[in-house]
């Protein structure tokens, strides 16, 4: 086996794990607030942080060299967690990725301004018809959108802002800086809010919530080993493989089914995300926004981005810009 299949295969498997990951949080959402499960889903994680983290062999303080980017990205990473949960929630697991599969989009958009990058009009034409596919899913007029519809979007956004922000400033801060400060921000933020909707978990549902933590590390080190093994462009496209999981789990567990537009519109966004990444991974190595804001999270639990560059890169290596 080739190393791009070996990677590809990885990233499948990482994937797969994910799209797991998401419907643990669609059947505890059933029961909870979207804060109450970030708050156990991030308290049941820090002991794995904690491990990852005492492989760091680099020296310093945890005090961040860009206080204010960091803060803006820590914010940007709660709401992105708390409206992707909300969004899992309430919304069928296939329309919420097909909205989720714009963050790519946006991050190339976002990426002209916080960035300075030049993106050319073929790419500029490949995120404006995927924002197209966001509106067949969504079909504005036909009926109202839900709060899950603007949960979803407002995922997409901060995401993307979250990563751009880790590319703008991440040479210069420490991965453990960028990998604590968003999980310590949602323990205290969200566990305050969690104070006023929680209730009484048995011992089946906490174990759920770990469940999403333990979920969320095997996926990131598999993810790491795609990325090790396979070059950015093949494994990249691979998280689109989530709307077959999210077909399959939607009609067994929860019966849902697909309906015509969002299999049309998620097809536009898919097409328009693997022609940017194909684009991208054949221009110079500064200008790929997207190939280096590549792996996944929703501010709940632990980013593996770190570690991937590091792995990537060796211990000793020189300072690289982490991904989201």
């Amino acid at each position: 086996m080739t190393p791009n299949a070996k990677g590809a295969l990885f990233a499948l498997t990482a994937f797969g794990i994910f799209a797991t990951h998401d419907v643990v949080i669609k059947y505890l959402g059933a029961t909870y607030s979207p804060f109450q499960v970030i708050f156990f889903s991030t308290l049941m994680s820090f002991p794995l942080v904690s491990f990852m983290m005492m492989r760091d062999p680099l020296p310093g303080t945890l005090r961040p060299v860009h206080p204010w980017w960091t803060a803006i990205r820590t914010t940007a990473a709660m709401l992105n967690g708390m409206c992707a949960f909300y969004a899992f929630t309430v919304l069928p697991l296939a329309q919420t990725y097909a909205i989720l599969f714009a963050s790519p989009l946006l991050i190339t958009l976002i990426s002209i301004p916080l960035l300075g990058e030049q993106v050319g009009w073929r790419r500029g034409a490949a995120v404006m018809v995927g924002l197209v596919g966001v509106l067949v899913v969504l079909r504005p007029g036909s009926h109202p959108l839900s709060m899950g519809h603007l949960a979803a979007m407002g995922s997409a956004v901060f995401g993307a802002l979250s990563a751009i922000i880790v590319r703008k400033v991440g040479n210069d801060e420490r991965s453990v800086v960028l990998l604590l400060y968003p999980m310590v921000a949602n323990f205290i933020v969200v566990g305050v809010l969690m104070t006023f909707v929680y209730r009484p978990m048995p011992l089946l549902d906490l174990g759920a919530g770990a469940t999403i933590s333990l979920l969320g590390f095997f996926a990131g080190l598999c993810l790491i080993m795609a990325y090790k093994t396979g070059q950015a462009a093949i494994v990249a496209p691979m998280q689109y493989s989530q709307i077959i999981w999210a077909t399959a789990y939607g009609y067994l567990l929860f019966d849902e089914t697909i309906d015509t537009f969002t299999v049309i519109g998620a097809g536009i966004i898919i097409a328009s995300g693997v022609y940017i990444v194909a684009r991208e991974s054949s221009n110079d190595d500064s200008q790929t926004p997207v190939l280096r804001t590549r792996s996944r999270g929703y501010g709940a639990s632990f980013r593996i981005a770190p570690f991937l560059n590091r792995a990537r890169r060796g211990p000793q290596g020189p300072s690289d810009t982490p991904a989201e």
